[in-house]
Order: C-alpha cells, then sequence, then structure tokens
C-alpha cells in the first residue's frame, strides 16, 4: 500500500509545527522564466511569483509539513489580496509533468458528462481502500466549472466540486486545474478553495490562463513526432488524471494540504500516493 501524504498548515490548529516569525517572502514580478526557459510566466501585483524555494518556504517552514511535500514544485502564484498564511488567502501550485506532448485529436468528441461518471465510478473501490487505511472518504460531487480547451493557445481549464468524508455543502472543496501543454510536457497549474470562493477563483484562474505560456522551441507546435516523446493520453485522460490515473480514479495524482477553512490540492506523481488525505484517527 502506497504512502499517504498529508500538507497541513498550522492554521488547522491539529498541525504538530506551528508557523515562525520569518523574514517577508520575496514576491516576483514581471516577466518570470521558469522550467530552465521553457516557459514564462507575466506576473504583476495581482498575481505575484513565488519561486521554488520561497514556495518551498511556504509549504515546509511556515505550514510544517515535511520536504517532501515541497517536492517537484516549480512555484506558486499568490493573488495580491492575500498571504497565503491568510484565511482568506488562496494559491496556485505550479509543477510540470513530462508525460510528454498530448494530442488534442478528441477535443471535439468528448462528452464531459460520460467522463465524470467515468471518474466517479471508481470512487466505491478506492475509498473502500481510503478507509481500511484509516482516510475519510472522497466524492467528486460534479463540475464546478465543465472542462474548456483553447484549441489556439493549447490550454485547457476546468474545476470540480470535493467532498472529504461528511463535509457539509458548506464545507465543499473547489479544485481549480489549468494545464498548458507544451511540445513535450505540461505545465500544470492547481488551486483548490472552498465552493464559497468560487467566484473569486474562477476570475483569478481566468488570469492565470492567460498569464502562462511556453517560449519559442517550447510550444505546442514545435513538437516533433519522429523526436519528442507522444504522451500515452489525450485530453480526456488529461482532465481523469493522466496516464496513471486507474479506473479514472479521482484523486490519485493529488496531494492534500488541509488549511482551516480551504484546502490546497497539489498535483503529484502517482508514485507518491495512492491514498493520502486525512486520518480519521488524526
Amino acid at each position: 500500500m502506497k504512502k499517504a501524504l498529508l500538507i497541513l498548515s498550522p492554521l488547522l490548529g491539529t498541525a504538530t509545527a506551528a508557523a515562525t516569525p520569518s523574514a517577508p517572502l520575496q514576491y516576483q514580478t514581471g516577466t518570470i522564466n521558469i522550467l530552465a526557459g521553457k516557459a514564462t510566466i507575466q506576473a504583476d501585483p495581482t498575481l505575484r511569483y513565488l519561486d521554488a524555494t520561497s514556495a518551498r518556504h511556504v509549504i515546509v517552514d511556515l505550514w510544517g509539513n515535511p520536504p517532501s511535500a515541497a517536492e517537484d514544485v516549480v512555484g506558486m502564484l499568490i493573488p495580491g489580496t492575500a498571504g497565503p498564511d491568510t484565511q482568506a488567502g488562496w494559491g496556485v501550485v505550479l509543477t510540470e509533468s513530462l508525460d510528454g506532448h498530448v494530442s488534442d485529436n478528441d477535443a471535439s468528441r468528448i462528452n464531459y458528462t460520460n467522463l465524470l461518471h467515468d471518474m466517479q465510478s471508481g470512487e466505491a473501490d478506492d475509498n473502500a481502500e481510503r478507509e481500511k487505511a484509516g482516510y475519510e472518504a472522497v466524492r467528486l460531487l460534479g463540475w464546478a466549472e465543465q472542462p474548456t480547451y483553447d484549441a489556439a493557445q493549447h490550454k485547457m481549464i476546468w474545476a470540480r466540486e470535493i467532498a472529504f468524508g461528511d463535509a457539509k455543502a458548506d464545507e465543499h472543496t473547489l479544485n481549480y486545474a489549468v494545464r498548458v501543454l507544451g511540445r513535450d510536457s505540461i505545465l500544470e497549474l492547481n488551486a483548490v478553495a472552498g465552493m464559497n470562493q468560487l467566484p473569486l477563483v474562477k476570475t483569478g484562474m481566468q488570469n492565470v490562463l492567460q498569464k502562462v505560456s511556453f517560449t519559442p522551441g517550447h510550444r505546442y507546435e514545435d513538437y516533433n513526432a519522429s523526436t519528442d516523446k507522444l504522451a500515452a493520453y489525450g485530453l480526456a485522460g488529461l482532465v481523469a488524471g493522466g496516464v496513471a490515473a486507474k479506473k479514472f480514479g479521482l484523486l490519485a495524482l493529488l496531494l492534500v494540504l488541509l488549511k482551516k477553512g480551504w484546502v490546497l490540492l497539489l498535483a503529484v506523481p502517482a508514485a507518491l500516493s495512492r491514498l493520502f488525505g486525512r486520518s480519521k484517527t488524526a
């Protein structure tokens, strides 16, 4: 059984490590090069960038999580309206998937209602495993925003409403995802808040969508079939969780960060976690 990973903010109250005073976070604005120059972010005071070191500081030092929680994180985007240590705040975690070039040939053929049902179909088995391991059940309730694909920019955005355990309606979790497709990799941006923050986060993620892009030579249209890796899935598989989403299991690729009042889900390789989340005995 694979290791369960849990990220806790000290605001939750059950965290064993509390945040300690530290120097102000070094936010960056302007054109930010990421992925060794493969992509750029246009950061500004409304959407500030934290590099991998600062992101690690937030995740590990400020929120008291194990160092493994920050592995593979490229950086974070933090809205200018609130800091990452406030209950009103929310953030976007950046990672890169090296699964390869994702073909968008299925873009016009995807029935997202059917895909949602497929993603939900594995929940019973997954949750049975989770409960045996002492973790809460996780339910995908529906699309908070149905997936849409921008064929010109090769970007995709969607959001899901998720419930942990016996959470009440006003405690449901909003999982927002942006995917930017490149020549041979995928830039993953994930933000999660409470469902009551949907209008705020939706506006923010639309802003994120426009500020991130691959650079010339690494763009989607630069793909070379004779030299570049082709992903084993298309857009439907991308939304479902990629090559590691066995039976379209909802959260096979997600690492959970719990914060009082909201939850942030970080996309990570499936090898890190199949079972994760809050332990019933915690």
